[in-house]
């Protein structure tokens, strides 16, 4: 909702602060209605569908890598046609609806930092939350990753990323360079491929194929190295980038055309193309940076969470060097499932720290 008047107005004091409203900032937000701790949920996207709703039309519901329904409510009789931005901010707005999860947006928040008598003050250009107790779900959507490369400023034609990618129809009649080893990339591939004059695909490392079934105990030793990277302060990777790319109809058929045949990534980038170091060249219209995201965690700066090896080290959800600050869906809790479980545990966490006095918490 736009409007801070009914509960959790700026300026007040709260139990919790959840930031981010996308799946793990949700099932945080059911779970903490569930306990009767108080709560507001700040967002900065427009509207419900967290960043679901920015994906591109072409990316329809039925392509959707591992939705998996939000506590409480199951997703049922989704149209496996229809954009998945438009099912899921459906899904998501009947849902803050369902549970009378008063979403405040849109608020950008700018900064968390240390307040008084042991709380956190969560800072917007709408206002300020004095809270206990914070929850992180910001995701990855808002920190596209570019790699750089020489000469990728001389380049003259045009550089887009997975974040903006507006589907195939923009890539008509053009030569165009896919860079990325992950789903998206192959997904973009197999798009592009149908109406454009030529493509290339290329990775830094040869991309890993998973054929057959991919179950509960393959899922949980996924997990469990994204999870150690966490617990060494290393910064997360993704679930998918430890699971390998799975092998449907699809790709069987991307592979057998050529499609999907890849080279390794260019040395450098020319003004009209890429070129490696054995001398080969390739002339390019587009570069789409299929390179993924990072952990939009700018604006816990102030807290100083991270390690020396750049990312911020967990036990649980919660981070080591502060016991206030919960994240979800971040490193092992990114997937859907992995963010709905997360959800409920950092929540059980946070009920032990508020019977505790301020005084001996941090």
């Amino acid at each position: 909702m736009n409007e801070f008047a009914e509960r959790g107005a700026p300026d007040a004091d709260v139990d919790v602060v959840v930031v981010g409203a996308g799946q793990a900032g949700l099932s945080s937000a059911y779970h903490l209605a569930r306990a009767g701790i108080g709560h507001v949920v700040l967002d900065h996207a427009p509207r419900p569908g967290g960043a679901w709703q920015f994906r591109w039309p072409s990316l329809t519901y039925g392509k959707v890598h591992g939705m998996h329904a939000l506590p409480g409510m199951e997703l049922t009789g989704a149209d496996p046609l229809r954009p998945s931005s438009e099912v899921i901010a459906e899904y998501f707005a009947a849902y803050e609806d369902r549970f009378d999860l008063r979403v405040h947006r849109p608020v950008d928040v700018s900064a968390v930092r240390d307040g008084a008598d042991g709380r956190l003050l969560v800072e917007s250009r709408v206002g300020t939350w004095s809270t206990r107790a914070l929850i992180n779900a910001t995701g990855t959507w808002d920190r596209p990753f570019w790699p750089r490369y020489p000469g990728q400023e001389l380049f003259r034609g045009r550089q887009l990323h997975t974040a903006n990618y507006p589907g195939p129809g923009g890539f008509a009649g053009a030569r165009v360079v896919v860079v990325g080893g992950g789903t998206s990339a192959v997904q973009h591939l197999l798009e592009i491929a149908e109406v454009a004059a030529e493509t290339t695909w290329v990775t830094r490392r040869p991309p890993v194929f998973r054929d057959g079934s991919f179950g509960e105990a393959e899922g949980r030793a996924a997990v469990a190295l994204v999870e150690d990277r966490v617990r060494q302060g290393l910064p997360p990777r993704s679930v998918v980038s430890v699971t390998g790319l799975p092998l449907n109809e699809a790709v069987r058929a991307g592979l057998a055309s050529g499609v999907l045949a890849r080279r390794p990534v260019f040395d450098r980038l020319t003004r009209t193309g890429a070129a490696w170091a054995d001398g080969s060249r390739v002339d390019v219209d587009v570069i789409l940076w299929a390179t993924g995201f990072r952990a939009a965690i700018d604006h816990l700066a102030s807290l100083r969470l991270r390690e020396p090896g750049g990312g911020i080290r967990l036990e649980g959800t919660r981070a080591v060097r502060d016991e206030r600050i919960h994240l979800v869906g971040y490193g092992p809790s990114a997937s859907t499932i992995g963010a709905n479980r997360a959800g409920g545990a950092a929540v059980r966490e946070i009920h032990r720290l508020l019977a505790r006095t301020p005084a001996d918490v941090r």
